[in-house]
């Protein structure tokens, strides 16, 4: 009598997709949230298949990919771009859209109208916004309107400038007490989650006593929900300082590096391409074609 069949392990069970409630369960279970900013669909890739529960196409994308000098002057049609890829990669992490500098100020039809082209046009679940104050009204309209928004206190890129440049907010009792004060407007406003960004730990702990939503890391201590990161930083992609909270995990930019002059080296040296790189014709056809081609014309003296 013939042995049946063993039958085949089951295969790993496919992640659901993250959504608003799973970040909200995460937070009351006390499990770490992960989140990562990226731009394109090779890092999206990436951070699928990491296991990430966040990803946001960030207008740090501005410096980060586009060679601007700050985030202020990329466009909502530039990041409409770089988020559409980063679509086209994911599945099961939430995707957040950053609202660019300029594009939702002005009134609430305008960050509302912002609002709903990144939903439509890039597939976002959510967008981010950045401060307090006209921010939370904002952000309290684009919620109304139907579409879930991440704040963002602290340092505020956008408005870095007026707040003394690119440095720690809340290192003075009235600084904190103000960043506090934004956090509980935004959390007011309807924001499902918020990023503290350049926040001092101790500050973001009495913060984050007051909070009822997931609090999102950067460089504000390991109080929080959970942390971001940028992938070019993380990875080791970004050339040059890194800000105070960013850690290398890996070197692929000495990968990066080191691959195209070992390829440079080869080409120089016509040991590539090598016969494996080639295609190939049968000999035949390869005689066909000889005998079709006229006689090469003399060589002049």
């Amino acid at each position: 009598m013939s042995t049946p069949p063993r039958p085949e392990p089951d295969a790993p069970a496919a992640r659901r997709p993250v959504t608003l409630t799973k970040l909200a369960e995460m937070r009351a279970l006390g499990e770490p949230i992960v989140m990562v900013t990226a731009y394109d669909h090779p890092s999206a890739l990436v951070a699928e298949e990491a296991g990430v529960d966040m990803v946001l196409v960030g207008d740090s994308a501005a410096n980060t990919v586009l060679g601007y000098s700050t985030t202020v002057p990329v466009s909502v049609d530039e990041m409409l771009v770089l988020t559409r890829a980063v679509r086209r990669g994911l599945r099961t992490p939430l995707l957040v859209g950053d609202l660019p500098f300029g594009s939702y100020e002005a009134s609430d039809a305008q960050a509302i109208a912002t609002a709903h082209r990144f939903v439509k046009e890039a597939g976002c679940d959510a967008v981010k916004l950045e401060g307090g104050g006209l921010s939370a009204e904002r952000a309290r309209a684009i919620v109304r309107a139907g579409v879930p928004v991440m704040g963002h206190v602290g340092l505020t890129p956008q408005t870095a400038t007026a707040l003394g440049g690119y440095r720690a907010q809340g290192r003075t009792a009235e600084r904190a007490r103000a960043v506090l004060e934004d956090a509980l407007e935004l959390q007011r406003a309807g924001c499902f989650a918020l990023v503290f960004e350049a926040i001092p730990a101790a500050v973001a702990g009495l913060i984050m006593e007051r909070m009822e939503i997931p609090v999102i890391g950067i460089g504000a201590g390991s109080t929080t929900d959970g942390q971001v990161l940028v992938l070019h930083d993380l990875l080791g992609i970004t050339q040059g300082h890194l800000p105070r909270f960013a850690k290398r995990f890996a070197d692929v930019r000495g990968e990066m590096v080191r691959g195209v002059a070992a390829y440079a080296a080869d080409v120089r040296a016509r040991a590539f391409p090598a016969p494996e790189h080639a295609y190939s014709i049968a000999p035949e056809e390869l005689e066909r074609l000889r005998a079709s081609l006229p006689a090469r014309p003399e060589a002049r003296v």
